[in-house]
């Protein structure tokens, strides 16, 4: 699987950053449970030392992702994560949440990075300079390896939000909107953890009216 380049990153380096951060989230697309934001800074050396087999999170199996997050650990100068309830976002809004989610993990980064690289979106307020990549997580190791952290973190949390309520299926498809999803929230009504303001969702909390 050809995996994600070094482009960014080594231009970063030529321009004289030394500390660079990857910044990506996971969960947006999802009916049900949190968004899930990490922040990674991979150390600078020579060359990067990137975990075999890196690519974004989506083309990798459950199995492969689970692999490499303790070799991202164990590497990385600096990792983070931060979470974003589906209350919050039902409040907010998904794009704010998705935003805010980005700059908190950035920002409990330590040692603080000097640039940060973002997958599409541009975080204001965020303090750092920053680069807004296109599909960064297929272009750059650092937003590869924070979607990795992103996805199994939140897959974790699905886990347990599946012992609580294990009708839904969500350690089958983790709160997306599958059609086995769609039909068990038919049969069940909405969960506490279910964004009752999604349109999947809304529409059968109506329909169940």
């Amino acid at each position: 699987m050809e995996g994600p380049t070094l482009a960014a990153e080594k231009w970063a380096y030529r321009l004289g950053f030394r500390r660079v951060a990857g910044v990506d989230e996971a969960g947006r697309g999802a009916l049900a449970g949190p968004l899930v934001a990490a922040a990674v800074i991979l150390p600078f050396r020579k060359h990067l030392d990137i975990p075999s087999g890196l690519a974004d999170s989506k083309r990798l199996s459950p199995a492969q992702r689970r692999r490499l997050f303790p070799r991202i650990i164990e590497i990385a100068e600096a990792w983070s994560y931060a979470c974003v309830p589906p209350w919050e976002i039902d409040a907010h809004g998904l794009q704010e949440a998705n935003l805010a989610a980005m700059r908190e993990a950035v920002r409990a980064l330590n040692p603080r990075p000097d640039l940060v690289l973002v997958d599409y979106y541009r975080l204001r307020g965020l303090g750092h300079p920053q680069w807004c990549l296109v599909h960064g997580d297929s272009h750059s190791v650092s937003v590869a390896a924070a979607s990795v952290l992103a996805k199994v973190i939140r897959d974790g949390l699905m886990l347990t939000w599946w012992t609580r309520y294990p009708d839904y299926g969500f350690d089958r498809h983790k709160g997306y909107g599958t059609p086995s999803h769609i039909r068990r929230i038919a049969e069940n009504g909405p969960s506490p953890c279910h964004r009752a303001s999604f349109r999947g969702v809304m529409q059968m909390g109506m329909d169940m009216e």
